[in-house]
């Protein structure tokens, strides 16, 4: 037993309970004094200094295979029935979950079809989003920055960029928000996750259901879409499957929609808890990627990541054996006094190395996607809303462990400006 599994750590087993999502911060703070902690009669290693998760995000050591749903394993009571029909998918598992050499060939495949250009061309559409947004805001004298404008923007972007009929827009953001608990290290179990098992199951079948008659559509009739690039997509003759389709898909649609959510939402927060920040965007739009690059550092929209231990490896005095599952507390990490000077304070000028979106091989696809959502955004926001103020502080969280961001985000203002072109 090492110091660490002997000094109280079954404590730190409240980072699951939902009561500190509101403020996560100081319990990352302890858990970081302590150094590399391990759960109490448990194969989880949790890590929270920026060192050490920079080396297990970093080291082919740590394996990504199916590393969400072993933590998931891990946590469940002895006893429990896990439904595998949940936690395996029908199809192939995204690449989100895989390692070399399958994840690189489906990465490589992916990329070709995701490419920095297609992300650009979204820029008009995003803004036209916001825009139309905040015209209605002027209109009722209502806004949340949740359930208007985070929630909503990058599910309509995501179901534009695959090309998903308008209508069925409400169908997608249902199924999305249903298996937005697939991304939280939860016992499998209807207590783990808090909420009915079986609704993610038709969940999961449906979405699964959806994307194969889309794709089978696709095929037939060809668009201007990414889902007709992806089915194109080509690397010396290799494509991808039809599994791979539908599981990168889903990736797409859960992973791109849920984490823009909270990058949106949290950065509106910090915005209108400092309107100093705020007041320098307004009149400088050149400061929106300090700031979003800021937040995610402050307050990630992905709380942690896991990893599977392939052979042996050491943090500190903590041990971690081949097979066992190490959580890289990314939160946690961000705020490491040893990286970031006066760690607490939101500042737009530091030397930002936020592991937010990860590193190595699993750095985050749809990352400059989330940047361009957040930036222009902010940037709207800022520059059209007068005198915005919280009605609320704290917010409502999201009871998730792994998506920290809040449920809603009611705002006053004394009014809207009108857009310019």
């Amino acid at each position: 037993m090492t110091v660490t599994e002997s000094s109280g750590a079954g404590s730190y087993l409240q980072l699951f309970d939902h009561s500190v999502r509101a403020d996560p911060y100081p319990l990352y703070e302890k858990m970081r004094a302590a150094g590399a902690l391990r759960l109490p009669d448990s194969p989880i290693v949790l890590l929270t200094r920026h060192a050490d998760c920079t080396t297990v995000l970093r080291d082919p050591r740590a394996s990504s295979q199916n590393s969400m749903p072993k933590l998931r394993f891990a946590l469940t009571p002895p006893g429990a029935v896990v439904p595998t029909n949940l936690i395996a998918p029908r199809h192939n598992p995204s690449f989100l979950f895989l390692d070399a050499p399958d994840h690189t060939r489906l990465r490589r495949l992916v990329q070709k079809a995701f490419t920095p250009r297609v992300v650009a061309e979204l820029a008009p559409r995003i803004a036209r989003f916001v825009d139309e947004t905040l015209d209605r805001a002027a209109a009722t004298g209502g806004f949340d920055a949740v359930e208007d404008l985070g929630y909503p923007l990058p599910i309509t972007v995501i179901c534009e960029l695959l090309g998903v009929p308008l209508d069925d827009e409400p169908q997608l953001r249902r199924l999305s928000a249903s298996l937005a608990r697939l991304l939280d290290p939860a016992a499998p179990t209807e207590a783990g996750f808090g909420v009915d098992l079986a609704d993610m199951i038709t969940a999961r079948e449906e979405l699964d259901d959806y994307f194969d008659r889309l794709t089978a559509q696709r095929r037939r009739d060809p668009g201007p879409d990414l889902l007709t690039q992806l089915i194109a997509a080509e690397d010396e003759g290799d494509k991808l499957t039809h599994g791979e389709l539908i599981a990168t898909c889903g990736l797409l649609l859960i992973a791109g929609h849920e984490t823009t959510v909270n990058l949106i939402s949290n950065t509106v927060l910090a915005l209108l808890r400092r309107p100093e920040i705020l007041a320098a965007l307004r009149e400088n739009a050149e400061l929106a990627p300090h700031v979003i690059e800021e937040s995610l550092r402050f307050d990630p929209p992905v709380q942690l990541m896991p990893r599977v231990a392939l052979e042996p490896m050491r943090f500190g005095d903590t041990e971690v054996a081949a097979g066992e599952v190490v959580m890289a507390i990314i939160a946690a990490a961000n705020r490491d006094p040893d990286v970031f000077p006066d760690p607490g304070r939101f500042d737009t000028t530091r030397d930002n190395r936020h592991l937010s979106f990860g590193l190595g091989a699993h750095f985050c696809l749809g990352a400059p996607l989330a940047r361009l959502e957040a930036r222009i955004a902010i940037t709207k926001f800022a520059q059209r809303v007068r005198s915005p103020r919280l009605v609320a502080d704290p917010p409502e969280y999201r009871m998730h462990v792994n998506l920290r961001g809040p449920s809603s985000l009611p705002i006053e203002f004394d009014g809207i400006i009108a857009a310019t072109d």
